[in-house]
This record gives C-alpha cells, sequence and structure tokens, in this order.
C-alpha cells in the first residue's frame, strides 16, 4: 500500500468516500492512486502537462498494480478533463495565482466540479481573494507541516452547491467584517480570521507571519530614506496579527 506524507494524507482527508477524483499535476500519482487503493474513490484522474512526471505516475501505479491501468491524461491544467467529470478536482504544490489561471480559464467547467481541494504553495491571499470574487466558498483550511514550512490547504466548492447546504460554521459563509472591502494584497486575505480554526498549527502559523512582518519593519527602521506609506502598512499588518494571536 502507498504511503502517504502528511501533506498527502491531509489533502487525501478531503476527499470522501465514492467521489471520483482528478488530480490536476500528479507528478508520482501517489495522492489519486492511494485513494482508489484504499476504495475511497471509485476512479481517479491522473493528469500533468509534462510527459515526463506522467510517465512517473505510470510507473508508480505499474509498480504497485502491475495489471491495473490508470486513467492518465497529458495536458494542461482542466483542459484534459470533460464538464462535470469528477466530483473533485485536486491542484496542490503550485503557485495561488498559477491556480487562479487555470480555475478561471473555464469558469463553467470549473463550477461543474463538486468540490476543489487547493494547496497553493505562494500567493494564497490572492487565491483566497479571487475565490470569494468568483462565487466560490471556502468550507475548510488545514494547515500541514511540510519540512520547515507548514503547508495550507483550502477545500472550496461553488457558490451552486454551497447554495444547497453549506454549514454556517463553514469559514466564508459568513465573511467577516475584517475581510469586506479588503484587496488581493492585504493581510486579511493572506492570513484570514477563520484560519484559527485551522488546527493546532494555527497559531505558530499566525506567529511566524508576525515574525516576517517585523523583520520588514525593524528593516524599514534602519533605512535612511524612511518610507511613511509602507511603515504605516506594517504596523497595520502587525496589529492585525497580534489581534489574530490575542484570540488563539
Amino acid at each position: 500500500m502507498i504511503k502517504l506524507t502528511d501533506r498527502l494524507q491531509v489533502l487525501a482527508d478531503q476527499i470522501e468516500e465514492q467521489e471520483t477524483m482528478a488530480d490536476i499535476g500528479t507528478d508520482h500519482g501517489f495522492l489519486p492512486i492511494a485513494l482508489w487503493e484504499r476504495k475511497i474513490c471509485p476512479h481517479v484522474i491522473l493528469t500533468d502537462v509534462s510527459s515526463g512526471s506522467l510517465e512517473k505516475a505510470c510507473q508508480t501505479g505499474y509498480a504497485a498494480y502491475p495489471g491495473q491501468k490508470f486513467d492518465l491524461r497529458l495536458g494542461s491544467g482542466l483542459r484534459v478533463l470533460k464538464q462535470g467529470e469528477v466530483d473533485a478536482v485536486v491542484i496542490a504544490g503550485m503557485g495561488g495565482i498559477l491556480m487562479t489561471e487555470i480555475l478561471g480559464e473555464d469558469l463553467e467547467k470549473t463550477r461543474s466540479f463538486q468540490k476543489l481541494v487547493l494547496q497553493p504553495r505562494s500567493g494564497q491571499g490572492k487565491l483566497r481573494h479571487w475565490l470569494i470574487c468568483h462565487d466560490f466558498q471556502i468550507t475548510r483550511e488545514s494547515l500541514v507541516r511540510e519540512g520547515k514550512y507548514i503547508c495550507e490547504i483550502l477545500t472550496v466548492v461553488p457558490g451552486d452547491y454551497a447554495a444547497a447546504g453549506l454549514s454556517e460554521e463553514a469559514p466564508t459563509a459568513n465573511v467577516s467584517r475584517e475581510i469586506l472591502g479588503k484587496g488581493p494584497d492585504d493581510i486579511e486575505y493572506e492570513v484570514p480570521p477563520w484560519i484559527l480554526s485551522a488546527g493546532e498549527l494555527a497559531e505558530p502559523f499566525v506567529r511566524r507571519k508576525l515574525a516576517a512582518e517585523q523583520r520588514v519593519w525593524e528593516g524599514l527602521m534602519k533605512s535612511k530614506q524612511p518610507d511613511r506609506s509602507k511603515e504605516q502598512k506594517t504596523q497595520e499588518r502587525m496589529a492585525y496579527l497580534k489581534s489574530l494571536l490575542g484570540g488563539v
């Protein structure tokens, strides 16, 4: 049986039994093959824009199950999927801005999938902003360690599916006052107030963000050419993060 890393296991935990799924940018294919062999997903689709990566996924499947033919597709983003072809789409390990481009290329198709599981490596705030502005609801945020990093995993549903039964406890069921009117570069999207519900890693995650802002502040204080606008912005970002820590 394929052993998943902690990060991949948290991604797997977002998929429910009997859901079909596609892994966009599958690389070695560990996640979808593990979901199939554990009988969580009756059908999985492994996709990648790189033929070399797709070959690695093919080798993973063959090594574990020589007689099983997995559904491997070479291509970019969601182009290789038909509208509504699977229940859940996983996109993990790429930048948040690239994710918005993949999801936004064909919004009708993107909204045809019941669930998106997204793990951005960067641009997390811009991704959250894009999702909310395009009527997607974040139903869960998870944090998981991977080496020295704390990875963010967003479980997302399109507005049509959310309206059918979105829990009032879902992070964006009622977008909080702190985030209304904020832009994609604002700290409130980078570290949203609902991140505090993400478990025991929430506090160290926020503290890391605060430490990074404090380093920016120290650099500004040493500058011989003061930037008052940036100083004020950094102060506001630090105050916001401190307010979150007061609520942990």
